[in-house]
């Protein structure tokens, strides 16, 4: 059992093998022109793989398949991979992360000093204008 596993095996990977190195086919027909010569007269012809272009290069193959190549590897290795590599870090331009640490550092030191941790009057109460009872009318009034 184990003999004829072996074998199927072999014989797998030999096809599987057969299946990638054909580049130009090789197609074997048989031109008989007498019942005679049928088994005998065998010509061999080259059918070559029809080839299309990616567009870099109408004339020659091996030239299209590299500027693919060469473009493929500039735009994922360079553009995309080194890009979002300096992206990610880039200093924070936004000012985000000194907003947090400003903010933490204010808390601190309102805790130390027992002030309140938001002052109630943050903004001069005479600087605000509100509006008087007659301009708000019927609106209702949420607190």
């Amino acid at each position: 059992m184990t003999t004829l596993f072996r074998m199927s095996c072999v014989q797998g990977l030999r096809r599987g093998l057969a299946l990638m190195i054909p580049k130009e086919t090789m197609i074997y027909r048989r031109i008989a022109t007498t019942p005679k010569y049928y088994d005998d007269v065998k010509e061999k012809s080259l059918v070559k793989k029809k080839w299309v272009s990616y567009g870099f290069s109408e004339e020659s193959e091996v030239e299209d398949r590299h500027t693919l190549h060469v473009t493929m590897f500039v735009l994922v290795t360079i553009v995309f991979v080194l890009g979002f590599t300096v992206m990610a870090y880039l200093p924070d331009v936004r000012g985000r992360d000194w907003a947090q640490r400003e903010a933490y550092l204010q808390l601190r030191y309102r805790e130390e000093h027992g002030l309140p941790l938001i002052d109630p009057n943050l903004i001069d109460p005479s600087k605000i204008i509100l509006p008087s009872d007659e301009e708000l009318g019927d609106t209702e009034i949420i607190i």
